[in-house]
Order: structure tokens, then sequence, then C-alpha cells
């Protein structure tokens, strides 16, 4: 993505919207086929299956008569089944009434309340789905950590002649036994003061006893988009060695320094590939999790750190790794429905919820970042997608299995009437979310 960045004029914005359409492209694509799948499992036949609204930019009909589209506004997508007056899956009443019983059975509206169901549902499944497999590919190509006190990666620091290896076993850190790789970070945190640590360890048979540097400097690991460390440029795997002169030595100092600033600019120094560079950058009061499943106001720059000592990694089996991506997607869904709740309570800003725009920004600098962290984002995207489907809104799909439910209940479906006003008030709730998820995006990006 640096070299798109680096090309005049246009550099910046391809940068932003390439990633923004292939996320956008991908997710809705799993979903719409979810769709057009269990749709044809069913019987039912589809007309149009379209990525993008508006004018098509290309098509091609398949043998079974359906057409294939990307259109140029890559904001979505649908699949249009036979009998469909739009890609909502109205009913098209004249269409409908010139059907034979043969032909009406392979529509949408002619197929059994369950096949609809079924249909709806699918959509929002496929994004689960895909959810979980992306997840589960990242568990299997990174490996997972282990419990055990054996050292993997280390990462680098200025000036420091690191003694430790990458495969170490440790034994005790600062004279206290260790049995997990959890006790090496207890046993940092509970010094007085941060600064070396005493490990002792067995490597190749043998075991030595050296001193270290502090476990939890102030390394940067990740940045989180569209935040002060983002907009100043700061990048994973650099140390932050001062602030405001005053040297630091762990990351919790780093975290002091941020809140004492009460969110005027701060000048930090910035060690990144041997080489040292001053930078200015202004934190800012955001809603973060308060670690009880609340949120609280903080001064915060945006960037999260670990420990530079990290476990080893194994790489799990197959089935392992599909139970951690339920897993994952199971976190995704809470945090979602937490912070939902917490908006429509008043205790977290709705200046959080992200329109296009914000999500195009996000794209982008999640792909700078690399591709573990680009193929991350299409899970957490996939994942919102597929649970924002299934709320009972009338237009989305969790509205239309409510209407089909009252059907199956019922024995008869709603009224032509009552359909359109539900769709329409779906519509206006959709388009008054979007207008204002957009108004966030501008004010964010002016301010």
């Amino acid at each position: 993505m640096e070299l798109i960045a680096g090309i005049p004029f246009f550099g910046g914005f391809l940068a932003t919207a390439l990633p923004f359409v292939v996320v956008l492209g991908i997710v809705v694509f799993v979903h719409e086929y979810g769709h057009y799948i269990v749709a044809r499992w069913c019987g039912i036949r589809s007309d149009v299956f379209s990525i993008g609204f508006g004018p098509v930019l290309w098509s091609r009909r398949d043998r079974r008569g359906t057409l294939w589209q990307v259109a140029a506004l890559p904001l979505g997508g649908y699949v249009r089944f036979h009998g469909d007056s739009d890609g909502a899956s109205r009913a098209d009443a004249e269409s409908l009434g010139r059907m034979s019983a043969a032909e009406r059975a392979q529509t949408f509206h002619g197929a059994s309340v369950g096949r609809r169901m079924l249909t709806v549902l699918a959509g929002p499944f496929a994004n689960f789905v895909l959810s979980v497999v992306v997840f589960a590919g990242l568990a299997l190509g990174q490996g997972v950590p282990t419990e055990q006190p054996i050292l993997g990666e280390i990462e680098a620091l200025p000036n420091v002649d690191q003694p430790l290896r990458p495969g170490d076993l440790v034994v005790a850190v600062n004279g206290r036994p260790v049995e997990h790789i959890r006790d090496i970070y207890a046993a940092a945190s509970e010094m007085p003061a941060p600064g070396p640590m005493e490990f002792t360890v067995e490597r190749g048979g043998d075991r030595l006893t050296v001193e270290a540097p502090y476990a939890m400097p102030p390394l940067v690991t990740g940045i989180e988009p569209l935040s002060p460390a983002s907009e100043a440029g700061l990048l994973p795997g650099d140390v932050i060695l001062s602030v405001a002169g005053k040297p630091l030595v762990s990351f919790d100092e780093l975290r002091q320094a941020v809140l004492a600033s009460g969110g005027v600019a701060i000048e930090i120094e910035v060690w990144r590939d041997g080489a040292t560079m001053p930078m200015s950058i202004t934190p800012k009061e955001r809603d973060t999790g308060d670690g009880q499943g609340g949120f609280e106001r903080r001064v915060m720059i945006g960037v999260a750190g670990a420990s530079l000592y990290l476990p080893m990694t194994e790489t799990p089996a197959p089935w392992t790794a599909l139970w951690l991506g339920v897993e994952r997607v199971g976190m995704v869904i809470v945090q979602s429905l937490n912070g939902l709740r917490h908006i429509v309570a008043g205790t977290l800003g709705a200046d959080n919820l992200q329109g296009p725009l914000g999500i195009a920004q996000i794209s982008g600098e999640t792909a700078s970042q690399g591709v573990v962290s680009f193929v991350a984002l299409i899970g957490v995207i996939s994942t919102a997608i597929g649970l924002l489907n299934l709320f009972p809104i009338p237009i989305l799909d969790g509205g239309h299995f409510v209407a089909f439910l009252i059907e199956a209940v019922r024995g008869r479906p709603p009224s032509e009437r009552a359909m359109q006003v539900a769709m329409s008030i779906g519509l206006g709730l959709i388009l008054l979310l979007m207008v204002f998820a957009t108004y966030n995006d501008i004010m964010r990006m002016v301010s």
C-alpha cells in the first residue's frame, strides 16, 4: 500500500479506497452468495446477482439464466429472485399474475414460508462462516501462544545487548519460580519500579542467570486506525524513548504521560530501525473499555503495547482452529451488542458509529499495517454485517424473517399495505443511520 500511496494526486485516495472496495466486495459477495445458493437449493430461481448499485460495469448471464453483474457504487449488493420487483424482494404482482403454477413455484414469493426463511437467514450465516474461516486461518497461519514459559519472538530495543534467546525455558524471574508464561508478566508488574529483571533460564542443557531488559517497555505493537498515533505516523515496532524529554522505561510510564497531558500536544522521541526521530502527537479524549463491560472517556493516543518476551506458538489442529474462529466471532458479536447497548443507554458516545467514509479510512490504515491485520479486518466487518442484517428491521434480512415468522404462525402473510409501511419505515431508519454515521465521519475528518 505504500507504493499506491506514493502515486501523485491519486495515491492517497487509492490507498484508502482500494482496501475498502476489496473488504466490502468480499463481505458483500459472500453475504449475497449465501442467499443465492440456499435459494437455489430450495428451488428458487435468481434473475440477478449484483455486487454494487447503479450503472453496471460488467455483467454475464450463466446457463441457469442468472445475470451476474458488478455495478459502480460498491456499498452493498443484492440478489433479485424470480418474481421480485427489485433487490429488496418486493413482489412484482403483475409478473407473478402472468406466471403458470409451475413457474410461480420457482419464485421467492411462491416458495413455502420455510424455504423463504432459510433463504433470508443464509446471507448473515454466510458472513459468520466467512469470519470463522478467516479467524481459523489466522490461527493456523500464525499459531497460538502456549502456556509454557518458553520464549518465542523477542523484539529489538535500542542500545540493548539482549542476553535472552528464543527457545529459552524461563525457570525463575527476580528469584520467583515461573510455571507459566504469564508469571513473567506478573513479576514485571510487581516490581516497585521498572528496570532490569533477573532471569534464570535453561538453554541447551545449561542453567543461566542473566540480567535482561524490563518485560513491559514502551514498545508499540499496534496502532488504532483514525487515532492520534496513526495521524502522527507511529508504526508497530516503534519504541517511544521519551516524552517531553523525560526518558521512558515502561509502557505504563507512557500511559501516565499521555493521561497527564490533558489533551495538549506532547513531544516524543521514537526509535525505529536503528534510528531516532522526534514526533509531535496530540492525545485525544476517546471512549474505551473499562475492563468491566462498560466504557469510560480517557485521554489516549491509540497505541497498544505487549510484553517484550512473547511466548512460543504452536500450530493448532484444524478443528481447534475452527473452534477458535467460532469463539472470536462470538467475541466480536458480544462486543458489538455491548457497544450498541451503551450507545442507546447514553453511556457511550454515538460519535463512535462509523459510516462508509470511516470504514474506508479504517480499511486503508489497516491495510498499511500488513496482510494479517487486513485479513482480520475482513473477519470483523463480515461478522458486523451479518449481525446487522439479523436486526428485526424491515428491509433487512432480520425484518424479512420476522414477517415470515408471523406468516408461519398466523397461516397468512401480513397485508401488503402493512408490509409497504414497514418497508418504508425500515428504509427510513437505515438511511437515517447512514446519514448520521456519515456526518460523524465528516466531522471526525474535519476535526
